[in-house]
């Protein structure tokens, strides 16, 4: 299911006159491992387990966290991934990154150390847990039916792009942190984001098997200028992920599919193989050559150059010392938590190994979990029935970062949110016709409710439902509307309301009503003058607007 609990891979390809570069890399800035030989075994561990085949989609299970516990590396990106970010709003709302140090070249072959990120431009957003589990069998394809809806609704999803750089010197540290180190990030405080552009998503693909599943994307396509770091998670990646698509799409000419093709000449010796497009001409597909008068030539100083390095010493294959630090960063992201993100991530681990069977596996997690917060750790084992492990003293210098919380960049507009207002026969359809006009002008979806499809008798007039109430239920929406007008007792007598109007107020969602609406609330325990709830006589543009502010809040956790 989209929902589901995980780290989301966030890819893009640029098409460039140098060829394509494939900007691989995750909505989280760091990984589980530091070293590419370890990702199968990672992979292995989070798969069903064998005896059984379940849980499938799933890591909370005796496999998975047994091999997390064991290797300490991970527990930072443990953090992210029992974090709020695992369950975003929606694909829109969610940041991406390059996770890996790469470099960028000048003309005269400097290199500077740089990190890749993508901002999201509604804001960062996401679900809560009960609403992720819900929507996984509500509707599977909830990421994928938001995105396709907004593009053709013409609210373009769009991220800016911006880069950290960093001097590419010997050690290729950068204020005690190692940027060849994938389970490492470097706080913005350290090193702001400088925004260089932006993406914008303005059309939806005509098949999308064509046009998305056979995209190959590759960490060592890049073109001139760009070059890779010694990172070992990103030496690996530039392997497999190749070899990944000579098996996934049928042999070596996977570029030549139209949605892999360069918009770049492209010259090369590869002439075989299955799903060769060309007819080529001439006996030499090799170089050096003389029966083809030296044709192919070598692309010489116009290629691809490597930043040429020194390198003196013992080749061996070992982490360095600077690798050795699991914790620091764990203890970071934790401190950088709002309240109510902390008793997420209390939550998402009291959860996670509650449904192992192991106590070996849990004992060991939370030994790893006393090295980055004691209250963490004390809060996860209560929930879990055991005794807590000794604590262990912080260092108050690691300190926090602001832009590591979801609360740090709230939503600004509610472009792309999605509103039900819920109605029956004599709601006040002219209200509802104002409502709905001052919410899609701010450029969200307004969906109308009913006890059935097809249309409404309003008090002014026909009400068109967009969903009937069997179809649909609160998790769908960002927010939940009751419309006024004599109908309203009949939406008030309807179980199935109530149920949903306390589960969006259970959320924290934003909850509004005007005229007779504001009964069916009090009738459901909704306080009226509780934090995000709105409510008006009459349905205006001003009570609309100020809902418009309600919902642009996305939670209202002070309730």
């Amino acid at each position: 299911a989209d929902t589901a609990r995980d780290v989301r891979g966030f890819a893009v390809r640029f098409y460039t006159q140098d060829g394509n570069w494939d900007l691989v890399g995750n909505n989280m800035p760091v990984f589980f491992i530091q070293d590419g030989i370890k990702f199968p075994d990672l992979i292995h561990a989070a798969k069903p387990e064998p005896d059984r085949e379940i849980p499938q989609a799933a890591t909370a299970h005796d496999t998975f966290w047994d091999f997390a516990s064991l290797i300490p590396e991970s527990t930072h990106m443990l953090m992210w991934i029992m974090s709020d970010r695992a369950i975003p709003r929606s694909l829109r709302t969610m940041e991406g990154f390059g996770v890996h140090t790469f470099r960028l070249v000048n003309a005269k072959g400097v290199s500077t150390l740089v990190k890749f990120h993508w901002k999201p431009v509604a804001g960062m957003a996401s679900l809560i847990w009960e609403e992720a589990q819900k929507l996984g069998g509500i509707d599977p394809d909830f990421h994928r039916r938001d995105l396709f809806s907004c593009i053709e609704a013409g609210v373009y999803p769009e991220w800016d792009f911006g880069i950290q750089t960093f001097p590419d010197n010997e050690d290729q540290m950068f204020e005690g942190i190692d940027l060849l180190d994938p389970t490492k990030l470097v706080p913005e405080e350290l090193a702001p984001v400088e925004i260089i552009g932006r993406l914008t998503l303005n059309r939806n693909p005509s098949n999308y098997f064509s046009e998305t599943e056979q995209v190959a994307f590759c960490t060592s396509h890049i073109p001139r200028g760009i070059d890779f770091t010694d990172d070992p998670l990103l030496q690996a990646r530039n392997f497999s992920y190749q070899d990944t698509q000579l098996t996934r799409l049928g042999g070596p000419n996977f570029d030549q599919i139209p949605i892999n093709r360069p918009r770049s000449d492209v010259n090369t010796t590869q002439r075989d193989g299955f799903g060769q497009q060309a007819v080529f001409e001439g006996v030499a597909a090799y170089n050096p050559n003389s029966l083809g008068g030296g044709c192919p030539f070598p692309a010489g100083s116009q290629g691809l150059v490597m930043v040429p390095r020194h390198v003196q010493g013992k080749l061996e294959r070992k982490r360095p010392v600077s690798f050795d630090d699991h914790f620091s960063q764990a203890t970071l992201f934790w401190n950088s938590m709002s309240d109510i993100e902390r008793d997420h991530i209390v939550g998402a681990f009291s959860f996670e190994l509650g449904k192992c069977l192991s106590d070996e596996v849990r004992t060991r997690m939370l030994s790893n979990l006393s090295y980055v917060d004691a209250a963490l750790t004390t809060r996860v084992a209560a929930n879990l029935g055991v005794k807590a492990p000794r604590a262990r003293k912080s260092d108050p210098s690691i300190g926090s970062s602001e832009k590591l919380s979801l609360e740090s960049s709230p939503p600004e507009s509610i472009a792309g949110r999605v509103i039900g207002i819920i109605c029956a026969d004599k709601s006040d359809s002219g209200g509802v016709q104002i409502v709905r006009a001052a919410l899609e002008a701010a450029r969200a979806t307004v969906v109308v409710i009913g006890p059935r499809g097809g249309e409404l008798a309003g008090t002014g007039g026909s009400i068109a439902v967009d969903k009937s109430a069997m179809t649909t239920q609160s998790v769908e929406y960002d927010a939940l509307m009751v419309a006024g007008g004599p109908g309203a007792a009949t939406v008030g007598s309807d179980p199935y309301v109530a149920l949903n109007l306390g589960e969006a107020f259970r959320h924290y969602k934003p909850i509004g009503a005007w005229g007779e609406g504001r009964d069916v609330l009090e009738a459901c325990g909704l306080a009226l003058d509780a934090s995000g709830v709105v409510s008006a006589p009459s349905a205006t543009k001003a009570f609309a607007a100020n809902f418009a502010l309600a919902v642009a809040q996305h939670r209202h956790w002070d309730r």
